[in-house]
């Protein structure tokens, strides 16, 4: 964990006049690992205030809030109207989600898994693209209100991330859900290879044509095969952007082209410039870089 620590203050000081900045990471128990990548947790007080972009990933978000709600006002779909969120859970998406941060905000981030949707929601995430939901549309109210409530009385971030522990392994007690291990096989490869790996190749490992495995592959994901290696490269790319590395050195080690492919990538996703994206949230990229620090490959 890092950041700011409230302590004893200095004579004439007051609590609101402290910058907290911490943030907290850790892998789920060992039975949710198929289901759950990992989970981030942050606070932020005093910060500057930001639009954050809620980039393409290859997981599903779900964000749970300890204080202050979480303000979208445009979702990937952008026909969805903006809301604000107790407890969010988003699908699979190709454009950005733009999300009010007006320099205080406190939650944990989980980061699901597409196959495991079925599982923990008792839907597959295809049902979900694009889409931004209140986490008590798919769990019901009390579930989730119990949930959050658990979360915000922990003292600590371990107790926080225990807690989400025996929630969702409550939750995934409930469904028998099943997903072909041809879909299941295609979406690791996919994570594995950094998206690098042809459609093609990819069919012909599990013995389908690109057009079944990608109509497949889109049922249960949200995405086809082309845009999930797309999402793939890039989520790796942006993880390792930072206001030290270089454009082309972070294309090279990625998949893409050359920087200009890259630069054309991150305004197709997320709706801006590398250098613009770096501007705006660099305070963000604190804070989840924990998450792509551990999660290089996404288990």
């Amino acid at each position: 964990m890092t950041g700011a620590a409230l302590g004893r203050l200095p004579p004439g000081w007051d609590a609101r006049d402290m910058v907290v900045d911490e943030s907290a990471w850790a892998r789920p128990a060992a039975a949710l690992r198929p289901y759950v990548a990992h989970y981030t947790g942050w606070r932020q007080r005093g910060v500057p205030a930001v639009t954050h972009r809620g980039l393409p990933s290859p997981y599903l978000t779900l964000v749970l809030t300890l204080d202050d709600p979480l303000v979208v006002y445009a979702h990937p779909d952008r026909r969805q109207a903006p809301g604000n969120y107790d407890a969010l859970v988003g699908g699979l998406h190709l454009a950005p989600a733009l999300i009010a941060h007006g320099g205080r905000q406190s939650g944990v981030q989980v980061a699901v898994h597409p196959l495991g949707c079925r599982t923990l929601f008792g839907l597959p995430a295809g049902e979900l693209a694009g889409l931004d939901l209140d986490l008590a549309d798919l769990v019901g109210g009390l579930d989730a209100e119990q949930l959050r409530a658990r979360l915000v009385a922990a003292p600590t971030w371990p107790a926080r991330f225990t807690a989400l522990d025996t929630a969702l392994l409550t939750l995934a007690r409930r469904h028998d859900a099943e997903v072909h291990p041809d879909v299941t096989h295609a979406f690791r490869r996919l994570l594995a290879t950094g998206g690098r790996l042809p459609v093609r190749r990819l069919a012909g490992e599990v013995g389908w044509s690109p057009r079944y495995l990608t109509d497949r592959f889109r049922l249960e994901t949200g995405l086809g095969l082309k845009e999930a290696a797309r999402v793939v490269r890039f989520d790796r790319a942006r993880r390792r952007l930072t206001p030290g590395a270089t454009l082309a050195a972070v294309a090279a080690d990625t998949g893409f082209y050359d920087q200009a492919h890259l630069a054309r990538e991150f305004r197709a996703l997320a709706g801006c410039s590398p250098s613009r994206w770096l501007a705006d949230e660099f305070t963000f990229v604190q804070v989840h870089r924990a998450a792509g620090e551990h999660d290089e490959r996404h288990d």
